[in-house]
């Protein structure tokens, strides 16, 4: 498990919600740390990493992942994929693993230095590797994502990877700054401190992956009538390849804040992770993620962390019924199915309109894709004209 093992550097919260499991992991070697490391660089085993695993171990260093100090072990692993707890109770929804080849798990030793190479080559980690493992794809597959269906691009990345874990302690050595966003490059112990400065006692963090769009601001500005502050988190890790490129979605969010929301009370950063698109279990990690970074609330919306037909459109708000306030420690705002009512001529939900079906304009990223893939501009009602004039200009669709 990792919950401050000996050797760990952790720092205590000084205000406001304690991280996940108590403390905020921090794994960012120090100068005098990275410069040992560096010393026995050419002598340690090499394991390259590709961009999700490069994530995971940004994400474990900044203490985003808190209580995980590194990659897990067997223990951990097996009760995470059975039952969304880490060997110690502690509640957790995805396996964070580090996957490598047979014949790349022969060469290392249990117990000794490994060191983490980015795709490109370059030594930006290093990995105390405690345990090598043996797992079964199928088993992780249908407990996490709810199938073993190998077009869901979750259950292709776990077939894909190698069949056997490394686990370990990490330290993160090398960290440049964002290529499109490095002033929205906020840790967790920086937002934190953010929020302190701007006296905010209560703040809802919200996820995404899609171009932002009114069913989106609908919700947000409902979450912010009650709390202090939105901490808006597009997520910036691997995506699907038809997913829209972060750097669009991030002028999108920039647009909209610009013109449509109150400067003092929303903060944009980026949340470096990869997407895993399962569902239900990514609805959970997203919002303890968010806990780490200070949150108080949580959106969960429609079919969050969804991908295709795979998950109910409300699973993703059920399954926080399955432990308690205490053992999540952040709460979820659940909104329904957010559209525009033509009848009104506004944003609502059916707990808000008396339109009938054919009266609501549904919005949804999916269908933002879909218009642009066919040339076509999303209509006032489903995005601000702003904000579809950006994604038609970086998609190439003429206005």
């Amino acid at each position: 498990m990792y919950l401050g093992k000996q050797g760990a550097k952790l720092s205590y919260y000084p205000e406001g919600i304690p991280p996940h499991g108590g403390q905020l992991v921090n794994r960012i070697a120090t100068p005098e740390q990275k410069e040992v490391f560096l010393s026995k660089a050419e002598f340690l085993p090499r394991v390259q990493l590709d961009q999700r695993a490069v994530s995971d171990l940004e994400m474990i260093a900044i203490g985003g992942f808190s209580p995980l100090t590194g990659f897990m072990n067997q223990q951990d692993y097996d009760r995470v994929v059975a039952e969304m707890r880490l060997a110690n109770g502690t509640v957790w929804s995805i396996p964070i693993t580090l996957s490598v080849s047979e014949e790349v798990a022969a060469s290392l030793t249990e117990g000794g230095l490994v060191r983490l190479d980015n795709p490109e080559g370059r030594f930006i980690g290093v990995l105390e590797l405690s345990q090598k493992y043996r797992y079964d794809k199928k088993r992780e597959a249908i407990n996490v994502y709810r199938t073993d269906d190998e077009k869901h691009p979750g259950v292709q990345v776990v077939y894909n990877q190698g069949p056997v874990n490394l686990a370990g302690d990490v330290w993160l050595l090398e960290r440049d700054p964002h290529p499109y966003f490095p002033t929205y490059q906020i840790d967790p112990a920086e937002s934190r401190q953010l929020f302190k400065q701007k006296g905010w006692k209560t703040v809802v963090g919200f996820q995404t992956r899609n171009p932002i769009h009114r069913a989106h601001e609908y919700i947000q500005k409902c979450a912010l009538e009650t709390v202090d502050g939105l901490f808006l988190h597009p997520l910036v890790g691997a995506t699907k390849d038809d997913d829209i490129p972060a750097d669009v979605r991030m002028r999108c969010y920039e647009i909209l804040l610009e013109n449509y929301y109150p400067q003092d009370r929303v903060i944009l950063a980026i949340n470096p992770s990869a997407m895993r698109y399962a569902g239900p279990r990514e609805a959970i990690f997203h919002a303890l993620i968010r806990k780490n970074y200070g949150c108080t609330h949580f959106i969960v919306g429609r079919d969050h962390a969804g991908v295709g037909d795979y998950y109910g459109t409300y699973d993703a708000q059920y399954i926080f019924a399955e432990f308690t306030p205490e053992e999540i420690g952040i709460t979820p705002m659940m909104f329904e199915h957010a559209f525009y009512c033509t009848r009104t001529k506004q944003m609502a939900t059916t707990k808000t309109s008396p339109s009938k079906p054919e009266e609501r304009i549904h919005l949804s990223g999916t269908k933002v894709r879909e218009m642009l893939r066919r040339g076509e501009l999303p209509p006032p009602e489903f995005s601000r004209p702003e904000v579809a004039a950006e994604l038609a200009r970086a998609m190439k669709v003429s206005v």
